[in-house]
């Protein structure tokens, strides 16, 4: 694993790490997190590397859940994670950490195993070549979307901090 730099020691429940290699919305994370003054940490392979250069970037080796690890690693209970990853939502919600996708959907322990369940039935479909459907195109209601669903989720953590 690379680091591209090292992480200064600040509040450990201040933090917002982002799934970087495939976030489409860098730069409202690093408007909102600024206005709020949250400490952004993106985490990329070195495969998806942004132009965006706010906030702390950690650079992984391109493996394939190298980003995923280096995240359960690092993250602590009230910090913020911001991920389209459905396993590494289920791997942090049970220990106190807010999951938000990038459509913001904040995604809650009790979804994890029904989620997991409708990913696992998608991947068997994939496996029997039954054509699915990718994603939708990313659009800017998608963006102001997920602007509100951060700010109301700091919001919220801001005024119930033990919640």
């Amino acid at each position: 694993m690379i680091e591209s730099r090292q992480v200064a020691e600040r509040d450990d429940s201040n933090f917002l790490y982002v799934d970087a290699d495939a976030c489409p919305v860098k730069d409202e994370i690093s408007k909102v997190a600024h206005a709020y003054n949250i400490n952004v940490i993106y985490v990329a392979s070195y495969n998806h590397l942004s132009d965006n250069n706010k906030g702390d970037w950690i650079i992984v080796d391109p493996d394939r859940e190298a980003t995923d690890l280096y995240i359960v690693n690092h993250v602590k209970s009230g910090n913020i994670v911001v991920t389209w990853d459905m396993g590494l939502a289920g791997l942090l919600t049970n220990r106190r950490v807010d999951v938000i996708t990038p459509h913001g959907d904040v995604i809650e322990d009790e979804q994890i195993p029904e989620i997991l369940h409708l990913r696992h039935l998608a991947k068997m479909e994939r496996m029997a070549n039954k054509h699915t459907k990718g994603p939708k195109p990313f659009t800017n209601e998608d963006r102001h979307r997920f602007t509100r669903g951060l700010t109301a989720l700091i919001r919220r953590k801001q005024e119930n901090p033990n919640v």
